[in-house]
């Protein structure tokens, strides 16, 4: 979904629609909620959109599906103004700003990268979920696993009769 820069109002513009996102996570159309507003060249969008997430769970490796609101608050620059800057450091202020060129500005590229920064680096399928067993594989949110009872590494066997 394409916005056109020259034909925002100066009053600014909501944005209210649904998009198609081409992410191998996202399942649903993506729902979303924006105000876009103009101060000279750089662009301001605020909002939140939803979308129904497909996601494998890091501890029990079952797919699980998920929706949250994400949160978008993002300036925009024209980018012939990063050539006139010398390389510096990223300030904390200065990470939710990204740059468009010429009189168009992509908003699905901008949905598709919130979604993808908004998953989590360990996806769980739920706060207590229990993974599963090194030994045999099996899932111990759902059957109780068969191994053995590990033994005491001999190093610290004479610890443990400090607890009994």
């Amino acid at each position: 979904m394409k916005l056109i820069i020259s034909e925002i109002p100066i009053e600014g513009l909501n944005l209210d629609t649904s998009i198609v996102c081409e992410s191998e996570f996202v399942i649903s159309p993506v729902n979303i909620h924006l105000r876009i507003d103009k101060a000279d060249t750089e662009i301001f969008i605020k909002g939140d959109f939803s979308a129904r997430l497909r996601l494998q769970c890091s501890r029990c490796l079952n797919e699980f599906e998920k929706e949250d609101p994400i949160h978008v608050d993002v300036v925009y620059h024209p980018l012939k103004e990063i050539a006139t800057v010398e390389k510096h450091e990223i300030k904390t202020d200065e990470l939710n700003t990204d740059f468009y060129s010429g009189d168009e500005l992509d908003i699905s590229a901008l949905v598709k990268e919130q979604i993808e920064l908004s998953i989590p680096m360990k996806p769980l399928c739920d706060e207590l979920c229990k993974g599963i067993c090194p030994g045999c594989g099996a899932d111990l949110n759902f059957q109780i696993c068969s191994c053995p009872k590990q033994k005491i590494d001999p190093r610290f066997a004479e610890l443990s009769k400090l607890l009994k």
